[in-house]
């Protein structure tokens, strides 16, 4: 059976590496974001690597006008249709502090906008039989910090999001899984203080096949950040508030 993928932010670091393995067995991409040139490139790249079909499409989080097409698009494909969601930006924390008309965009990236996409992509995915979707949150999601806690929210939303869409498609035959990467090599990264045990793009990539082959639910990639943010969210919340993580 044709398996197709959508992968919205695919110029992002963690979906190219997680394009490549697909492309390597054998799938449909449909490679989407807001960096045309870079997107036919690494198209390119996934035709050289075994994908059926490698084709850039246009997608931007804050145009929801433009889902529609993407959806279409999807229908024209036979087999099984899946997503994942790699999309989000994560200004310093700093710069919304300054401009508060900063967190509408953050938001829209990292939730929103992906979650809408997802919502017209659900009866789809139903009327199929199944489809996998995965979705790209954050550690930060589960505890507010003080360095990115409007990128926290968002992701915490995205969260609750995914595992509310988990129930409805696990019903028709689909699964959803959610990510939270740790830090990763990537360039919303780069230059970012206190970074430690820091992930490749590949690594992470790699986790997150794993976890859609065996229909896991939820993963931490490394997996130790399971572990570290355990310990975070059950520091007792007055002596949380006067540390600096």
């Amino acid at each position: 059976m044709n398996t197709t993928w959508i992968i919205l932010g695919a110029t992002s670091a963690m979906a190219r590496a997680f394009a490549r393995r697909l492309a390597a067995e054998g799938a449909g991409l449909l490679l989407a974001g807001r960096d045309m040139a870079e997107l036919t490139l690494l198209a390119e790249d996934c035709r050289l690597r075994g994908a059926r079909l490698a084709e850039p499409l246009t997608f931007d989080a804050r145009d929801a006008g433009g889902f529609g097409a993407l959806i279409a698009r999807l229908e024209t494909e036979e087999g099984e249709l899946n997503a994942a969601v790699f999309a989000g930006s994560m200004p310093d924390q700093s710069l919304i502090d300054a401009d508060p008309a900063l967190i509408g965009g953050t938001v829209t990236d990292s939730f929103t906008g992906p979650a809408h996409f997802l919502q017209l992509l659900a009866p789809l995915q139903e009327a199929r039989g199944g489809g996998t979707v995965v979705g790209v949150g954050s550690v930060a999601g589960d505890r507010g910090r003080i360095g990115n806690y409007v990128y926290g929210a968002a992701k915490a939303g995205f969260h609750t999001y995914l595992s509310g869409l988990r129930n409805r498609l696990t019903r028709a035959g689909g699964h959803v899984v959610t990510v939270k990467p740790g830090f990763v090599d990537t360039a919303m990264t780069w230059g970012l203080p206190g970074l430690f045990l820091v992930a490749s793009p590949d690594a992470v990539a790699g986790d997150i096949l794993r976890a859609v082959k065996k229909r896991r639910n939820t993963i931490y990639t490394p997996f130790f950040w399971r572990y570290i943010m355990l310990i975070i969210c059950h520091i007792p919340e007055p002596i949380f508030k006067k540390m600096k993580i």
